[in-house]
């Protein structure tokens, strides 16, 4: 199965070059649907001409993104340098805390095609 996914340009241009690996996602309707070889199609927002193939290699739930990041290595994420602090406080940029208590969050390890 191939999902269409829209990433900003930072996590887009970091999967294209290798960096990150786990692409960090609300385990919503649409995420409980992957399966590992499943394949996603990322779209780059700024200009969505820019796109990307992955293969889903593993999938982790969790009930946080704090416990996410506080079980996964941050280079895997393409933070580097990053606190698990400000990770969950990038992260509530895109989602609320209530989108997370409602439905948990996803790791999806991934790997480019």
């Amino acid at each position: 199965m191939l999902y269409q996914m829209g990433l900003y340009d930072e996590p887009y241009n970091k999967i294209a070059t290798g960096l990150k690996t786990i692409e960090v996602r609300l385990y919503d309707e649409k995420r409980r649907k992957l399966r590992v070889n499943d394949r996603i199609e990322f779209t780059k927002l700024s200009d969505e001409s820019e796109k990307l193939q992955v293969e889903i290699v593993e999938l982790h739930m969790f009930p946080t993104f704090r416990e996410m990041y506080e079980q996964i290595p941050a280079a895997a994420f393409g933070a580097t340098d990053a606190s698990i602090d400000r990770m969950v406080e990038s992260t509530y940029r895109i989602y609320t805390p209530e989108q997370e208590k409602k439905w948990g969050t996803i790791a999806i390890k991934i790997k480019k095609l």
